[in-house]
């Protein structure tokens, strides 16, 4: 159970990160200062009308490769920022992860791990909570539909005003919390270097999120196959020992992200301390789980050694 103070909320009190005023931070945090990682041109290979991918570190951005300012839509990457705005509320004392939310035995907590019962669509669930990992656009929604009833005022708004701005991310919620965020590359980088060096949350929170929760549970990683077990955390997806998966051979087990089928991806290995983020207008499909695998092994080795945080 979470224990929260007196909220000061984002809509009361807006965020100033520590690292500078949200404007500058966009300025700051997308300044190509080290040489180019020359593995991100592996993207060009990828017989894509665009593609654009960059390498994030905490102190901002290591290298980037294509356009960074072209907004395409994120897809299920969306489920991450929907997330965060979740861990943002409560720390402000919004809503309690363990608030009854969903079908009947389900929590906040559940929803956000893919664990409540609900299927992939549809209201009705399918499973009985913490009994399988059944990846679910609806239990993201249903998420997103408890928060704005807890914080009075649309869960958009509210992520708008907790999480986007910020961090200076330009980008907007055009559609479900699950999958309908529209933004550029320079938006990922910025989310990228808030959860490498988190500023809106606790890391505390930030790790807890990063954790599995209900562990065990197996499932169906979509686009994958069947993982024993299929591990989320909070929103986010976590590598630990699946195999195969959409990160490399030399990410290690605790890193985390997402990717969506619009051909989009963000993972973050907080043992390299690195972050490597990616847009593209190619579905996901069999090419991606060739190239993406690939292009994370190759960053990862020019990049240098293991770096744990």
């Amino acid at each position: 159970m979470w224990t929260y103070g007196p909220a000061a909320t984002a809509r009361q009190k807006p965020t100033r990160c520590s690292y500078g005023e949200p404007e500058k931070t966009r300025r700051r945090s997308t300044a190509l200062v080290s040489p180019p990682v020359e593995a991100l041109r592996q993207i060009e290979t990828w017989e894509c009308g665009f593609a654009a991918a960059a390498v994030v570190a905490r102190d901002g951005v290591r290298a980037r490769h294509g356009d960074g300012d072209r907004a395409v839509g994120w897809a299920s990457v969306t489920k991450l920022l929907a997330a965060y705005a979740g861990l943002v509320a409560a720390e402000e004392g919004v809503l309690d992860l363990d608030d009854e939310a969903g079908p009947p035995g389900a929590t906040v907590r559940h929803l956000l791990a893919h664990a409540s019962g609900l299927p992939f669509e549809g209201r009705g669930p399918i499973g009985r909570p913490g009994e399988r990992r059944i990846y679910s656009n609806t239990g993201i929604e249903v998420y997103a539909e408890h928060l704005a009833e807890r914080a009075g005022m649309p869960f958009g708004d509210y992520l708008r005003e907790g999480v986007l701005e910020p961090l200076a991310i330009r980008g907007e919620l055009v559609a479900s919390p699950a999958a309908g965020f529209h933004g550029t590359l320079a938006d990922l980088e910025l989310f990228a270097l808030e959860l490498l060096a988190p500023r809106l949350v606790a890391e505390e929170t930030l790790a807890e999120a990063t954790t599995v929760q209900f562990a065990g549970l197996n499932g169906v990683l979509p686009g994958i196959g069947r993982q024993e077990p299929n591990d989320w955390g909070l929103g986010f997806e976590l590598r630990d020992g699946k195999r195969p998966h959409w990160t490399g051979a030399l990410n290690s087990p605790r890193t985390y992200g997402h990717f969506g089928g619009s051909g989009t991806f963000l993972w973050v290995d907080p043992d390299r301390g690195l972050a490597l983020a990616c847009l593209t207008d190619r579905e996901f499909e069999a090419w991606a789980l060739e190239a993406w695998p690939a292009l994370a092994d190759a960053v990862l080795a020019e990049t240098g050694p293991p770096r744990r945080l």
